[in-house]
């Protein structure tokens, strides 16, 4: 049975880890918890942790950035710059949660400390994620609505998407912290503790729905990319060939967007669903890091290409361009 608990306890948290021990000993369990919070040695940290926390860090730095561009410069104030500043944002927040995650395992281990740093790690993916979607809605619907894309009516539709995204995420984000937790009960575990398999399901098959909405829109914006390059092609008299390398731009570009995300987080999503506390953690950490990684890209492929995110940038940082400079209205070829 000691074998049992020893292999079980390596796959939790080191304090989840000391307190099965402390029991199968007969020992006293508050002098468990009082050694749980007792700081590790530093020579016994787990190297996928350094590489989730040097990730954080990365996206904590990338993401800053873009946040304090879109704050700084008035001219972003579009919807389309609303929604990126929201991924941003939530993508920043995901970053120093990584971070805290590290400091709370190796530094300060508790409960309370545990089930903070995870529900602040699934509101800020679940607002990632789900501003992933409304930026793709907004991409079609600016595509669909060509005339009448630059209303009021648009900035209403902005300001709901927001709202339930970051709602739901707070909410998603909070439920371990209000009982939905495994720590009264390790059978209940999921790969990652302190959530339940119930509630990690959820949060992949929500993934999935999401990804399955997102591809059926990027198809529904290939068509009328294509559509609307034939049409400026004919009006233009343009040779075939420009209308053909246009539409293939436009095709790559979405194929990446929609590809670095399935890449990203598939593996994850899908794990969660088959994996279990059984499973060796090496498993786990192997398909997280990877699902990490969308918040160190999605700054390049939504913010940085932008050209007024990078001349608002440039004025940041240099200061060396008039603030009066135009900004580039977008049109509805931008996908």
């Amino acid at each position: 049975m000691n074998e049992d608990v020893s292999n079980l306890s390596a796959r939790l948290t080191p304090s989840a880890a000391m307190i099965m021990e402390g029991s199968v000993d007969g020992s006293n369990s508050s002098s468990s918890l009082a050694a749980a919070s007792v700081v590790p040695s530093f020579s016994s940290v787990n190297p996928w942790d350094v590489a989730l926390c040097v990730t954080g860090s990365l996206i904590a730095c990338e993401n800053a950035v873009v946040v304090a561009v879109i704050v700084h410069s008035p001219a972003l104030r579009e919807p389309m710059f609303l929604l990126i500043g929201s991924l941003a944002t939530a993508d920043l927040l995901a970053g120093l949660g990584l971070i805290f995650y590290f400091v709370f395992q190796y530094v300060y281990q508790s409960d309370a400390s545990s089930l903070v740093s995870v529900g602040l790690l699934v509101a800020s993916f679940s607002a990632s994620v789900s501003s992933l979607l409304s930026i793709t809605i907004d991409r079609y619907l600016s595509l669909y609505y060509a005339l009448t894309y630059h209303s009021e009516r648009t900035m209403s539709c902005t300001y709901i998407m927001l709202a339930t995204t970051w709602g739901a995420s707070l909410v998603l984000g909070a439920l371990p912290s209000l009982g939905w937790n495994c720590l009264r009960d390790f059978a209940s575990c999921s790969i990652i503790r302190p959530l339940t398999k119930n509630h990690v399901v959820f949060l992949s098959v929500t993934f999935l729905f999401v990804f399955a909405i997102m591809l059926q829109l990027y198809a529904q914006i290939c068509k009328i990319v294509c559509r609307h390059a034939q049409q400026i092609a004919v009006q233009h008299h343009f040779l075939a060939t420009s209308h053909y390398v246009t539409t293939k731009k436009g095709v790559s570009t979405l194929a990446i967007i929609l590809g670095t995300f399935a890449a990203c987080w598939m593996p994850f999503s899908i794990y969660s669903l088959i994996g279990d506390l059984s499973f060796p953690s090496v498993y786990t950490y192997a398909t997280l890091l990877p699902a990490t990684y969308n918040s160190v890209i999605n700054p390049i492929i939504y913010a940085f290409r932008n050209q007024d995110i990078q001349k608002a940038l440039w004025i940041l940082c240099c200061g060396c361009l008039s603030t009066n400079v135009p900004f580039r209205a977008r049109t509805p070829s931008d996908v």
